[in-house]
């Protein structure tokens, strides 16, 4: 009768302990693990700059409390694409040991820099067989590797319109030629991130400065097709404010542009007191604006609140043949007390007259921005014919008062 009653409770215990199955994801083997009191091994995640010259990393590896028990687990990393032993020296079932009580552990991996332009890359850092732990949804860490060499490949338009460096009646106040001497610092601030509701527009990229580099004297903001930040690409957007700000005059900027679905470069000017007033009581001037699906079609725009609400004024010029990414083109805006006039290649296109009240936003100081974004609410998103990267390409700015 006890062997009966024996082998009843254990048939019992046996169904009690297989109810949940073996999905390592179950709840309650889980919860089961928590009441065990297993420490969580996890590795945080880390964004490393390539560099010149081989280095090393360390991550840390953590146990979610101190254990009485010697922990202890193995780790590898995965290929993505940063590739084991051209980007990084592989690690393969190393083990690791937290001593009782130990908590944190530094872990090295050998990163293997160069002098060549590439994508920013990615690789893994793995945990399995845990011994006296748990791995809980930490079973691998991203590793990032930042690209920081400049990309000297980049074709340059050899043909295209430009323009003279003085103007009857007027003077050169301002300028970057973006040549060897020029400095970006000196005259730009990068604007970084993704911006409220994509910079307002529902744009898809992350900014970055690493995604603008100066080449054979021209200013190249690259567009790439890259994960960073939560989003699916990068590029850069660069101001003047509070670097250069100016009221009236003539701007001439020579600049090859970048074309594609869901492309959307712009070279524009804000008010400099958007931080006070807001958009679009600060007012808005678009130099330029293509939208890639359209590569040989300009939009020359202005933007100001009237009555309390947007308002805004759009003038348009088509090619006759080509389009703006096969060569230079010169976008020019005339802006003075009485009148905004945009031209292309030194041919006015369209004129806005600015002397009502409700125009008083356009009788202050702007600043400029340079950007390409993609995607948003006018471009769309890019689809399969996109390529990438798409560079928008500037030889100068130039401004005459």
């Amino acid at each position: 009768m006890h062997i009966l009653i024996f082998l009843l409770l254990s048939l019992l215990s046996l169904f009690a302990c297989t109810d949940d199955g073996d999905d390592p994801n179950n709840n309650s083997n889980n919860n089961n693990n928590m009441e065990d009191g297993l420490p969580i091994i996890s590795i945080d995640p880390i964004d490393v700059l390539e560099g010149d010259e081989n280095s090393f990393i360390y991550l840390n590896i953590r146990l979610s409390k101190a254990s009485e028990d010697t922990v202890s687990a193995v780790v590898s990393t995965i290929s993505n694409t940063a590739i084991a032993n051209e980007d990084f020296v592989a690690v393969e079932s190393e083990p690791i040991v937290f001593e009782p009580g130990q908590v944190l552990l530094n872990f090295k991996i050998e990163i293997l820099g160069d002098t060549e332009y590439e994508q920013d890359e990615l690789f893994f850092l793995q945990t399995y067989i845990p011994v006296n732990a748990d791995l809980g949804d930490h079973i691998a860490a991203n590793i990032t590797i930042q690209n920081d060499d400049l990309n000297t490949n980049i074709p340059i338009p050899t043909s295209g319109t430009t323009s003279p460096l003085s103007y009857d009646g007027m003077e050169l106040i301002w300028q970057d030629e973006f040549d060897a001497t020029s400095d970006l610092s000196q005259n730009w601030t990068f604007e970084i991130g993704n911006g409220n509701s994509g910079w307002g527009n529902n744009e898809l990229q992350y900014y970055r400065a690493e995604n603008a580099s100066l080449v054979d004297g021209h200013l190249v903001i690259e567009a790439r097709e890259e994960s960073f930040g939560g989003r699916a690409y990068t590029s850069s957007r660069m101001i003047t404010k509070n670097d250069f700000n100016f009221q009236y005059g003539r701007v001439d900027i020579r600049a090859a542009l970048p074309k594609g679905q869901g492309i959307w470069p712009a070279l524009w000017m804000l008010g400099n007191n958007i931080s006070t007033v807001g958009w679009p009581q600060c007012g808005e001037i678009d130099i330029m604006e293509i939208v890639g699906h359209e590569p040989n079609l300009l939009h020359g725009t202005a933007h100001w609140s009237g009555g309390g609400s947007h308002q805004y004024n759009t003038g348009t010029i088509q090619l006759s043949s080509g389009s703006f990414n096969s060569s230079f083109h010169i976008f020019s805006v005339i802006w003075n007390e009485t009148s905004i006039e945009w031209l292309l290649d030194d041919v006015p296109y369209h004129t806005m007259q600015i002397t009502a009240a409700e125009f008083s936003e356009f009788q202050s100081e702007f600043f400029f921005i340079f950007n390409v974004a993609v995607g948003g609410n006018w471009p769309g998103s890019p689809d399969a014919t996109t390529n990438f990267p798409q560079r928008m390409i500037v030889d100068y700015i130039r401004v005459f008062q």
